[in-house]
């Protein structure tokens, strides 16, 4: 029976390495394509999370356990409503583009490529200022070391907001490092220099210089992407009048910006909710661990950046042989890698989180807990981003709400009594639900399967 169980686990890993093999295999059009531009945006994203996991790491060691625990809470608050704040337009641009190109509406594009930033700066930089004022008026109730974090949190949402927006038209062109790379590279490298900077000067490096240092990485990194985006776009697009839809853009953008959101608030209602019933030693635990299994996540959101729009082209043209051939092939390519990257990640997981400082590899436990929610979600690839371009936002966003109900309901249960393993446990029953749902109404819909095995699709006509 152990020979039997030892040959189980070497075939596990053989097999699954045999299947990655296969799908790397051939081909030169459309899927050749669209696995450089995702591996580009995997490269990114991962040499992002080395630099995002050194930063971790060095804050951690840096500032201590109740000072990291400070500034990972204000910056989640800053992630959350940056990611917000654009009105959906930074995935909206994948549809909107495309579309205005496939029917030449170039005054339009012209109109959506300036007018859609100006909107989301305005907007945004009069949100952080009543966000200010919350916290101000809060101030009796927020633990005393973290108000001055949160008020320059106010002050980056801008510069975040414009850069999420920047990102979205940078991809609708396949520009995928003009888009990535100043989010994700250039603002993690910054953070580290300004931080190691003031820790070598001999600054005391608690919550509010740490988060200065980040305030900072974001706006020099957005103003950056701007004139290099520009540039780049005067060259690609001619010049001549513009014509502003604000009111289409909305209508389009606040169906996803629904989605988004709930997906958001999904993502980090984990981290909020242990910040309220646990110590911020706790939180940074766990914030650890959720970095550490980032990885998985990363291959979703590469798949999910570079076929966006293609889904919204191939829907415009009418082609649906080759939108199914398509989403077949990004949701293969969205599982297999996260299965491997998953067994990886766990099984270097305690020297991963040792690197935090030696109290952190309590969480090794966590990590599989979380790990199940990641690896179900991946099954389907990114079919939200494929209901979004094809028409389907509301349905998406109602099922996105019932599975942030069901997070929020099952952490307020279970975090505080089993701390970061009930909040791991309760993300990964939300992310179990919401696969279910949308895998039933993607196949109630647009009677597509997407299921990485199972009933296969054609995918020779991507080739």
């Amino acid at each position: 029976m152990a020979a039997i169980d030892t040959q189980s686990a070497i075939a596990l890993p053989r097999s699954l390495i045999t299947r990655l093999r296969s799908m790397l295999a051939g081909g030169s059009g459309e899927a050749s394509v669209t696995r450089r531009l995702a591996g580009t945006i995997f490269v990114i994203r991962v040499l992002s999370a080395a630099l995002a996991y050194l930063s971790q790491i060095l804050l951690a060691r840096w500032m201590g356990g109740p000072e990291y625990g400070v500034y990972v809470y204000v910056w989640t608050w800053v992630l959350l409503f940056g990611s917000m704040m654009d009105f959906g337009i930074s995935a909206s641009a994948q549809k909107i583009i495309p579309e205005y190109r496939t029917s030449g509406q170039h005054a339009l594009l012209r109109g959506f490529l300036t007018g859609s930033r100006w909107m989301t700066f305005i907007v945004s930089a009069v949100v952080s200022l009543l966000l200010a004022g919350v916290v101000r008026l809060l101030a009796p109730w927020i633990e005393a070391n973290a108000i001055v974090p949160l008020y320059i949190g106010c002050i980056t949402l801008p510069a975040f907001v414009v850069a999420n927006t920047q990102d979205g038209i940078a991809r609708s062109h396949d520009w995928m490092r003009l888009g990535l790379m100043p989010q994700f590279i250039v603002r993690q490298a910054l953070i580290i220099g300004i931080t190691a900077g003031a820790f070598a000067l001999g600054f005391n490096l608690g919550a509010v210089a740490a988060v200065i240092a980040s305030a900072g990485a974001v706006w020099i990194a957005m103003i950056s992407q701007m004139f290099v985006l520009n540039r780049r776009l005067a060259g690609h697009i001619e010049p001549g009048a513009k014509q502003y839809d604000f009111r289409g853009w909305l209508a389009i953008s606040l169906p996803i910006l629904l989605v988004e959101s709930f997906y958001l608030l999904l993502s980090y209602t984990d981290v909020l909710v242990l910040q309220q019933f646990r110590t911020s030693e706790e939180v940074g635990v766990y914030f650890a661990v959720v970095k550490t299994l980032a990885l998985v996540s990363f291959i979703h959101y590469a798949m999910s950046a570079t076929t966006a729009h293609r889904f919204a082209e191939y829907h415009a043209l009418g082609d649906k042989d080759r939108l199914s051939a398509y989403v077949a092939h990004a949701i293969n390519w969205t599982f297999w890698p996260s299965l491997a990257a998953t067994i990886v990640l766990l099984a270097l997981g305690k020297p991963l989180l040792w690197l935090f400082g030696p109290q952190f590899v309590i969480g090794y436990d966590i990590m599989f807990v979380a790990a199940i929610g990641l690896v179900v979600r991946s099954a389907i690839g990114p079919v939200e981003r494929l209901l979004n371009m094809l028409g389907h936002q509301h349905i998406c966003a109602a099922a996105y709400a019932l599975a942030f109900a069901i997070n929020l309901v099952l952490c307020v249960m279970l975090v505080p009594r089993f701390g970061g393993h009930g909040a791991a446990a309760a993300t990964s029953i939300s992310l179990c639900c919401e696969t279910v749902l949308l895998f039933w109404i993607v196949r109630r819909r647009l009677g597509l399967h997407v299921l990485a095995f199972g009933k296969g699709q054609d995918r020779e006509r991507l080739s």
